[in-house]
C-alpha cells in the first residue's frame, strides 16, 4: 500500500517557530539541539522535515552530542534515510568545529587562585636573569584569554607603560587582569616601586571598570609573593 503520510513542512510553520528565523530573532542560545542540527541539515525529504530528521538522528544517540560527534559521514549516510553525502559532510564538519572550540577552551583554564595564576606564568617568568612584567587577561568567569609581556629588562614604576597595559585589555575585551613580574635576585619582597606601580594600575583600572585581582612577584625555586594573599590590593 502506498504511504500517504503527510508531514507539516517547516515552510508552513509560523515564522517565529522556524529554526533559522528563531535563531535570528531570539539568538542561538534559545534553540534546541534538534533545531540547531536542522539548520545544519538545511532540508528534509518528501516525507520528513529537517526537524523531524534531526530529532530521529539525535534519538539514535540518546540525544548526546558527543555520541553524535563520533559518527562518521558514512555512518550518517548509511543509517539515516534522507542524509546524503552533502548533509553528512555538513554535520561532521560542524561538529568537528565545535570539538576544536572545546579543545581551545580546555587549553585556556579558569584562573581562580594565585597558585593557578603562578602555574600559568611559571614557564615565562621562572629562572630569568632579567626582570619581566606580564599580565594575565581574564574573562568575567576568570578564564584565561591571553597572557602578555608588557616590559622586559630593568624596569621601575615609571617604565611600565599603563597605556600599553590597558590597550591590550581593551583590545581583548578583558574585564579582569592579574599582574606579575619576577625578581631575578630571588628576593620576593615587593619593593616600594612594586607597590607604587600596583597602586597606579589599580586606580587607573577602576576608571575603565577593569578589576585587578592580584600582583604576583616571582622569585626562584617555586617561591612567590601575592599582593592579594597579603591583603595589599586596593
Amino acid at each position: 500500500m502506498e504511504d500517504t503520510t503527510v508531514y507539516n513542512s517547516i515552510k508552513n510553520w509560523a515564522e517565529e517557530d522556524r529554526p533559522r528565523e528563531k535563531l535570528m530573532q531570539l539568538g542561538k542560545k534559545k534553540l534546541t539541539n534538534t533545531e540547531l542540527l536542522a539548520i545544519i541539515i538545511g532540508s528534509g525529504s518528501k516525507k520528513e522535515s529537517a526537524l523531524q530528521l534531526s530529532q530521529r538522528i539525535l534519538n539514535s544517540v540518546n540525544n548526546d552530542v558527543n555520541e553524535l560527534s563520533a559518527l562518521t559521514y558514512n555512518d550518517l549516510m548509511n543509517n539515516f534515510k534522507g542524509i546524503g553525502y552533502a548533509k553528512a559532510i555538513n554535520i561532521v564538519a560542524a561538529l568537528e568545529l565545535g570539538n576544536r572550540r572545546k579543545a581551545t577552551l580546555e587549553e585556556k583554564p579558569i584562573i581562580a587562585s594565585t597558585s593557578q595564576a603562578y602555574n600559568a606564568l611559571y614557564s615565562d617568568l621562572t629562572d630569568l636573569d632579567f626582570e619581566s612584567f606580564w599580565i594575565l587577561l581574564l574573562s568575567n568567569s576568570q578564564r584565561l584569554i591571553k597572557k602578555v609581556c608588557i616590559s622586559e629588562g630593568g624596569w621601575s614604576e615609571s617604565s611600565v607603560d599603563l597605556k600599553k597595559v590597558f590597550k591590550v585589555c581593551l583590545e581583548n575585551n578583558s574585564p579582569k587582569i592579574i599582574l606579575s613580574h619576577n625578581h631575578p635576585s630571588g628576593n620576593i619582597t615587593p619593593s616600594p616601586s612594586d607597590k607604587a606601580l600596583t597602586e597606579r594600575i589599580c586606580k587607573a583600572a577602576k576608571i575603565l571598570s577593569i578589576e585587578v585581582l592580584d600582583h604576583i612577584v616571582f622569585g626562584k625555586e617555586g617561591n612567590y609573593f601575592s599582593f592579594a594573599e597579603n591583603g595589599m590590593m586596593i
